[in-house]
């Protein structure tokens, strides 16, 4: 098929990947603008554009496409269709309109659980047994489109984010590749998604990453690692933030953020129902050590609270 691709960061970039290998014609890639980055602050490329040149694809990085001068780029391709996966920019209905088949998004969840920019966390988060891939055609909501294909995904008790991103990332890239010869025979029927089930999943902010030690063990435990790799799930020790990366729960009893017992290499946090046992941490400015490292220059004693 003629396609256009448009995506950024590396969930995007599976999925370019397997179509350009799959032989389709792509001529146009749409990424968002280099951005700073690092500690030097130099403009960096999307994964997106890094594999778009890498396979010498013309690329294409407007702020926005809200001006016709923006969109004549896709104009021009005269693509049959065009797939979006976390592009970034919201497509108007007048580039939602420009492929004869339309657009078709890569969204890392069963629609129409956890629509919006944070599927993959919300999913962990909440403790859910599985996620998936939903292909959708894209309409002028926010991730509201009819399912072309669906594809269900266990989320094991040890997945992160960040392990689950990548599963996700080779399953949307394989399923992409799948659907696009149905789509253009015309084998493939559009299912409306029932509203009444719909979740949203809120974009991360600072404040989801904090840990309230007055919730459940099993809760908290969810948290680190849904917020693995990304931001990090965080409390205060001696008023200075102490990301935590691995715990589990465990049976103890005390005030919410009391510190049970220290271990040679763990220490126990009480919480509203169990406790924390802590395996992996990282003080501000520092790198993720086992809490053996840690002890060992910021030794930790029973009865400190972590607030």
């Amino acid at each position: 098929m003629r396609l256009i691709f448009a995506g950024t960061p590396d969930f995007a970039a599976a999925a370019l990947k397997a179509l350009s290998a799959a032989g389709h014609d792509i001529p146009l890639v749409l990424t968002q603008p280099d951005r700073p980055a690092g500690r030097g602050m130099k403009l960096k490329m999307s994964p997106v554009k890094a594999v778009a040149l890498a396979h010498g694809l013309t690329v294409a990085q407007p702020d926005n496409l809200k001006t016709e001068e923006s969109r004549l780029a896709i104009r021009e391709a005269r693509a049959q269709v065009m797939v979006v996966a976390a592009y970034g920019l919201i497509l108007p209905q007048a580039v939602l309109d420009m492929p004869t088949l339309g657009c078709v998004n890569i969204h890392a969840s069963l629609l129409p659980r956890w629509r919006g920019a944070a599927p993959i966390h919300r999913a962990i988060e909440a403790g859910d047994p599985e996620t998936g891939i939903t292909l959708m055609q894209m309409d002028k909501g926010l991730d509201t489109g009819a399912m072309l294909r669906r594809a269900p995904l266990a989320i094991g008790p040890e997945d992160t984010t960040g392990s689950l991103h990548d599963r996700l990332a080779d399953l949307g890239a394989r399923e992409i590749v799948a659907l696009l010869p149905d789509l253009a025979a015309g084998r493939v029927t559009a299912t409306p998604q029932d509203g009444a089930l719909a979740t949203y999943a809120a974009k991360i902010g600072k404040d989801d990453a904090r840990l309230d030690w007055h919730r459940p063990a099993t809760e908290l435990e969810r948290k680190l690692r849904a917020f693995d790799p990304f931001p990090g799930a965080f409390c205060l020790l001696d008023g200075e933030p102490l990301k935590l990366w691995k715990a589990m729960p465990a049976a103890g009893q005390g005030q919410p953020g009391e510190i049970l017992a220290v271990h040679r290499d763990a220490f126990m946090v009480a919480c509203g129902e169990g406790a924390l046992l802590v395996s992996e941490v990282q003080k501000a400015g520092g790198k993720r050590l086992p809490v053996a490292a840690f002890l060992a220059g910021h030794p930790l004693e029973q009865g400190v609270f972590l607030s």
